[in-house]
C-alpha cells in the first residue's frame, strides 16, 4: 500500500531545503518505528510504502505529522494511459458502490515526458469511468486525482494535513502548560512553526487534585502526538502559592503567581536548553492579560516570551482545540493552580517597579529553587508508548 502526502511550506526553502526534507523524513520514521513501512521524500511529495497490517500506524502518523498540507491513500499503476484508465475505472466503480453519482478527474503531469497533457489525461481517463458515474466538473460527488510522476498515483480522497515546518527545525521552547484550553493550542501553533516543545506544569496539591494533574498529563500526551516526543515537568508549587497568599497584596496574588512561574521557568528553560518561553496568553482575555500586566510578566522573563494566541479570541482557540483533540480534556472540571485564591478585584494595570518591590517582599527564591528540584518528569512519545518517569 502506498500513501502520498503533499509537502507544504518547506518547498519554498532555498539551498537548505534538503535539511528540512531530511528532518521531515526522520520525524515520520519515528511514528513508523517497529513497522515495515518505508518513507521517502521526492519532488515535493512524501511517500509511505507499507504492508496492509501497518496502514493504521501510517494513517495515524500522517494525521499528526506537521509539515504536510494533505495526504491520501493512493493506487499505483504504470505510466500508460490504458493502465491509468483501468485504475480510474476501478476507483470510480468503488466510489459508485458507496453512493457517488458524479465525478471529475483532476490530473497533474509532473513528468513532462509523458505524451499527454494534464487536460488530455483528464479526458482520456474519464472515458471508461463514465459507464458507472456521470461527469460533473463543477460540483462532483467525487474527485479522482491522477498524478503522473516516476509512476502514476490515483486516489479519490485527500485528507487535510498540518501545515508548517517539520518539528525540530526551529529550536526548542518551554511551554507553560495548564489544564485549560489555551496553552495546548499555543503549543500546537509553535509546533507548526518547527519548534520542539518541553512542557512545564505547576501543581498545588492538595488545592489542585490528582485529577487535575492527570488531565495535564493527558493533554501533554495529545501534544506529543504532534510534537513526536515531549517531557512534562510537574513542579510542586503549593509552598510558593502559600507564600504569595501570606505576603502579597490580595489584588496582586494572581499576577505574583505568574511572576513566580516565570522565575521558575527561567531556571528550567536554561537547564533544558530552551531558547524561549511560551504561554497561552491572549490579550485582554482575563485580568492578568491586560497589556500592562503582560508587560510585568515579560519583565521577569530572561528569554524571549512568545504568546502565539495573543491576537486570537476564544472561538478561534476552541476551533483549534477541537482540531487537535484537546478540547474535551481541557473542559474537564478540574481546576489548576491559576484559579486558586483568585482576588475579587485583581490589579489591572501593574507596573514593573511595583512588581519588583512586591516580589522582593515574598522572599520566594529559595522556595522556587526547591520546587524546581522536587519536580517530577514524565516522558511522552508520539507512538503512545507508556509514560516513562525519570
Amino acid at each position: 500500500m502506498t500513501y502520498l502526502a503533499k509537502i507544504g511550506e518547506l518547498t519554498l526553502k532555498g539551498s537548505n531545503i534538503q535539511e528540512f526534507e531530511t528532518l521531515l523524513r526522520q520525524n515520520i520514521a519515528k511514528y513508523l518505528a517497529g513497522t515495515s513501512a518505508k518513507a521517502t521524500v521526492r519532488a515535493g511529495r512524501l511517500y509511505i510504502d507499507c504492508e496492509e497490517g501497518d496502514c493504521g500506524k501510517a494513517e495515524f502518523a500522517l494525521s499528526h505529522l506537521i509539515g504536510i498540507t494533505g495526504w491520501a491513500r493512493a493506487h499505483t499503476c504504470g505510466k500508460t494511459i490504458s493502465e491509468i484508465k483501468e485504475t480510474v475505472f476501478n476507483l470510480a466503480r468503488a466510489e459508485a458502490e458507496k453512493g457517488s453519482r458524479t465525478f471529475k478527474i483532476d490530473a497533474r503531469r509532473a513528468d513532462k515526458s509523458f505524451p499527454l497533457t494534464s487536460y488530455q489525461i483528464c479526458c482520456e481517463a474519464a472515458g471508461d469511468a463514465e459507464s458507472v458515474m456521470k461527469v460533473d466538473v463543477h460540483n462532483p460527488d467525487t474527485v479522482i486525482y491522477v498524478e503522473v510522476r516516476e509512476q502514476c498515483f490515483v486516489y479519490a480522497h485527500s485528507n487535510k494535513g498540518h501545515r508548517g515546518l517539520p518539528v525540530g527545525s526551529s529550536g526548542k521552547g518551554l511551554l507553560l502548560l495548564s489544564g485549560g484550553l489555551d496553552s495546548p493550542v499555543a503549543c500546537y501553533r509553535m509546533l507548526r512553526r518547527g519548534m520542539k516543545i518541553e512542557c512545564c506544569y505547576f501543581h498545588s496539591y492538595p488545592y489542585t487534585s490528582d485529577e487535575a494533574k492527570q488531565k495535564v498529563v493527558t493533554l501533554a500526551q495529545k501534544l506529543a502526538f504532534y510534537g513526536i516526543t515531549t517531557y512534562l515537568n510537574i513542579i510542586p508549587f503549593t509552598q510558593v502559592q502559600m507564600r504569595i497568599r501570606e505576603r502579597a497584596p490580595e489584588a496582586w496574588s494572581t499576577l505574583m503567581l505568574r511572576v513566580c512561574m516565570m522565575k521558575t521557568a527561567n531556571i528550567l528553560a536554561r537547564r533544558c536548553k530552551a531558547k524561549c518561553i511560551i504561554t497561552g496568553e491572549s490579550l485582554g482575555q482575563v485580568a492578568s492579560q491586560t497589556i500592562e500586566n503582560m508587560s510585568v510578566t515579560e519583565h521577569f522573563a530572561e528569554l524571549p516570551l512568545l504568546r502565539p494566541l495573543c491576537g486570537m479570541d476564544k472561538e478561534e482557540i476552541i476551533k483549534d482545540a477541537i482540531l487537535i483533540d484537546t478540547y474535551e480534556t481541557s473542559i474537564l472540571p478540574y481546576e489548576d493552580c491559576c484559579v486558586l485564591f483568585s482576588p475579587r478585584h485583581p490589579v489591572l494595570r501593574a507596573k514593573p517597579e511595583q512588581a519588583e518591590e512586591i516580589y522582593a517582599a515574598l522572599d520566594a527564591d529559595a522556595l522556587i529553587e526547591q520546587a524546581y528540584n522536587e519536580r517530577e518528569i514524565i516522558k511522552l512519545t508520539a507512538n503512545g508508548e507508556p509514560v516513562v518517569k525519570t
